[in-house]
């Protein structure tokens, strides 16, 4: 009896550090779903997220409100992802290169004001208040759902907006106008639709989820912001968006997988002597064997990465 009580101990363990570290990958790959919708890739994503912690945990540290800083991580990664939109829908770059190009600048803001206001550091002070966790206290101390359940706020916001990003997407007419211009730009262009609006409106929310998602990592996973926090978040962001087939069920099934190999990571670490240079590795070798197995049998909106300027169709 006593073995059963260890293993549901330790599965609870899993599932609650499994729900921890996939929060982040889920506010992102949101974000990568409703912006590849509208027909643009946004692979700065890992951009928007560095920038989005670094804000969030700058604005929680000076201000004590970590809540405030949530909303600055939002807001900086819907102006970085701002300039992607004007790059690839207004002047039409390609997707990539301008994603690589918020993928440098990203990081790049966000170390060199750091230097400006934490006298020279490339990392944030401890901020003095992290995001509050939920159903703290409710159930006793350890017990199996108190592991589980007993989670950061951010991780019942991004599940709740799966089903909100869902529900826009599938449920309203909005949504259906920004799937339109991801599937057939020069048909919705023809029924008056502002193409390039939307796919900016569907590029800048992705920014303010991705911001979001960084912002889950520094201020509610850890309680700071370093260069080397992302370190690759936004690309598995990316893989479980691809895993998921572009839908945000599917994404949030994917993101759990990550969370899971990550979870899988934490757990092996405390159980076994096993170097933690190899554990690291678990969640980027599930990424690429994913990657392999699942891309080609998925597909994507059939005008994304394609460039729109109306005058070249009117």
């Amino acid at each position: 009896m006593e073995i059963v009580f260890v293993l549901l101990d330790d599965l609870a363990f899993l599932i609650g550090v499994t729900l921890l570290y996939s929060s982040p990958l889920i506010f992102t790959g949101l974000g990568g779903v409703v912006t590849e919708s509208t027909g643009v890739v946004n692979i700065g994503l890992e951009g928007m997220m560095t920038l989005g912690a670094f804000a969030a945990a700058s604005v929680a540290y000076y201000t004590a409100d970590p809540w405030l800083g949530f909303l600055a991580g939002g807001v900086a990664g819907g102006l970085l992802a701002l300039l992607h939109a004007l790059a690839t829908v207004r002047f039409g770059a390609d997707h990539i290169i301008s994603g690589i190009a918020v993928n440098f600048l990203g990081p790049g803001l966000a170390l060199f004001v750091s230097r400006l206001i934490f006298n020279g550091a490339t990392q944030t002070l401890t901020v003095p208040n992290k995001i509050p966790k939920l159903f703290d206290g409710v159930f006793p101390s350890k017990s199996f759902f108190d592991l589980i359940l007993k989670q950061d706020a951010t991780v019942y916001i991004a599940l709740v907006l799966v089903v909100v990003v869902w529900f826009v997407l599938y449920r309203t007419v909005l949504g259906l106008r920004l799937r339109s211009v991801g599937e057939h730009p020069l048909a919705a262009d023809t029924l008056g639709l502002s193409v390039e609006r939307l796919k900016t409106y569907g590029v800048v929310a992705s920014g303010v989820l991705a911001g979001w998602g960084g912002a889950a990592m520094s201020i509610a996973v850890v309680a700071r912001f370093s260069p080397g926090l992302i370190s690759g978040q936004g690309f598995i962001a990316l893989a479980a968006m691809i895993f998921g087939k572009w839908t945000p069920h599917g994404t949030l099934a994917a993101c759990l997988f990550f969370g899971l190999a990550k979870g899988l990571e934490v757990y092996l670490g405390t159980r076994f002597p096993i170097p933690g240079t190899l554990l690291a590795m678990l969640p980027y070798i599930l990424t690429i064997l994913v990657l392999v197995g699942f891309v080609g049998k998925a597909r994507p909106p059939r005008a994304v990465g394609q460039p729109f300027l109306k005058e070249r169709h009117s």
